[in-house]
C-alpha cells in the first residue's frame, strides 16, 4: 500500500510539470519576454483568457470539422500543426508541442497565425475582445 501512496504522489508530482496556469501578469512577462508588441497585449492577454483560461495544456474540440486547438493560444491543427508525431503544417510543429509550460512553439506559432489572419483569427478575440474598451495591464 505504501509503495502505491507513493507512486500516486510521484504521479501528481509530475503530471502537474506539464502543464501551467499564468496569472495576467505573469502572461503578459512572458508575451513581452517573447516578443510580442506591447500595443497588442490587451488584446493577448484576453484572447489567451477566452481560449485557454491561462493555461497551457488545454486541448479544446472537436470542432465542427473534426479538428482540434491546442495550448494556451488554442492554435488550431487543421491548418497550424501536425497532431500526429512528426512537425507539420503552416507552424512546423507537431500540436503537442504547444501544451507546454515553456511557450516559445506556441507564441511562435501564434505570430505566425497574427501575421497571416490577425487576431480575427480567434473567436474568443472576435466574441469577447474585438471593439470593447480593455482593461489596463498594470503589470
Amino acid at each position: 500500500m505504501a509503495r502505491f501512496v507513493c507512486l500516486f504522489v510521484v504521479l501528481c508530482l509530475a503530471s502537474t510539470g506539464y502543464s501551467k496556469k499564468f496569472t495576467k501578469c505573469e502572461l503578459v512577462h512572458e508575451l513581452r519576454k517573447q516578443g510580442f508588441p506591447e500595443n497588442q497585449m490587451k488584446d493577448l492577454v484576453c484572447l489567451v483568457e477566452g481560449e485557454s483560461s491561462f493555461q497551457t495544456h488545454v486541448k479544446g474540440g472537436p470542432n465542427t470539422d473534426g479538428s482540434f486547438d491546442w495550448g494556451l493560444f488554442q492554435i488550431n491543427d487543421r491548418y497550424w500543426c501536425n497532431a500526429g508525431n512528426t512537425p507539420g503544417k503552416s507552424c512546423n510543429l507537431k500540436c503537442s508541442d504547444l501544451l507546454t509550460d515553456d511557450i516559445t512553439a506556441a507564441s511562435n506559432c501564434a505570430k505566425t497565425v497574427l501575421a497571416s489572419q490577425g487576431l480575427s483569427a480567434w473567436t474568443a478575440w472576435v466574441r469577447d475582445c474585438k471593439g470593447k474598451n480593455l482593461p489596463a495591464l498594470n503589470c
